[in-house]
């Protein structure tokens, strides 16, 4: 099992330049990021570069999220925005060598309107994915939960998969979250299995209350030893807010040698019930 840092979760205390170096220090060798709204790419790319980690996943602009925007390319309005930062993205990404970059389809702006508003995002995800295979890159498509995000265009994983098959493009991949998953009522285990072979890219937090494992009721050991025993090759991002004050003490539950390395899930001691044994 291999693990990156989201260093947009993660090491918030400190600004986000600073955070490349903050992970290193903190054993890992992958780390992911929502885009970098109001950073100069320039200063991102070479912090990344100093701190030779690798950028596994990277979010294409969502709009403003701090007021609640979780994406813009269903919106006529905005789509726009989402054309002109894919070249930018894929700018980023390739100086970063990150092969996958995120998108969020956006918020539901009415019942009447959802059908329209997919039909429009299935194109636009359909013109950034024929964008990125040019640069060997791939598009992550995940549903993300409505109690707390408000009427997010995908309701479930089955909603995601779905879109991705619709979008019909051999480099979009479902990322699944375990978090959104978890508030969503889906069954974890049960999920990954049914969708393994169409997941680029996995996210984790606890439920309830988005923290470390350990802190809520999410089965890791178990959940993440079904994803180890069903092939999964990929990294299991760690997008969680830290409960136990800095990052660094909420990196507990994780053993240091198993932050930067691929290691079996039976031996970092996770119990079932997601913390240290």
């Amino acid at each position: 099992m291999r693990f990156s840092a989201n260093l947009s979760m993660l090491f918030t205390d400190a600004p986000f330049v600073e955070r490349f170096a903050r992970a290193r220090s903190a054993g890992f060798t992958a780390v992911e990021m929502w885009w970098p709204a109001g950073e100069d790419l320039d200063r991102v790319a070479r912090a990344a570069l100093a701190s030779s980690l690798d950028v596994v996943v990277l979010n294409f602009d969502a709009g403003d999220m701090p007021a609640g925007d979780r994406g813009v390319l269903s919106d006529p309005q905005r789509d726009g925005r989402f054309r002109a930062n894919v070249p930018v993205a894929l700018d980023l990404a390739g100086r970063l060598g990150c092969k996958w970059l995120n998108a969020l389809v956006g918020l539901e702006s009415s019942p009447d309107g959802r059908e329209e508003q997919l039909e429009r995002a299935r194109k636009n995800v359909a013109w950034a994915a024929d964008e990125a295979v040019r640069a060997g890159a791939g598009v992550l498509i995940e549903m993300i939960n409505r109690v707390e995000n408000g009427p997010y265009l995908l309701r479930s994983t089955r909603d995601a998969v779905d879109f991705v098959r619709s979008v019909d493009r051999a480099n979009v991949r479902l990322q699944c979250d375990l978090y959104h998953m978890s508030v969503s009522g889906e069954d974890l285990s049960a999920t990954l299995r049914a969708h393994l072979g169409g997941i680029g890219h996995v996210q984790i937090a606890d439920f309830p209350g988005r923290g470390e494992p350990g802190t809520g009721r999410v089965p890791f050991g178990s959940v993440l030893g079904e994803l180890e025993r069903s092939g999964y090759s990929g990294h299991v991002g760690l997008e969680y807010r830290p409960s136990r004050g800095d990052t660094e003490a909420s990196l507990a539950w994780l053993p240091l040698e198993a932050r930067g390395a691929d290691m079996p899930v039976e031996s970092l001691g996770i119990t079932p019930g997601g913390g240290r044994g």
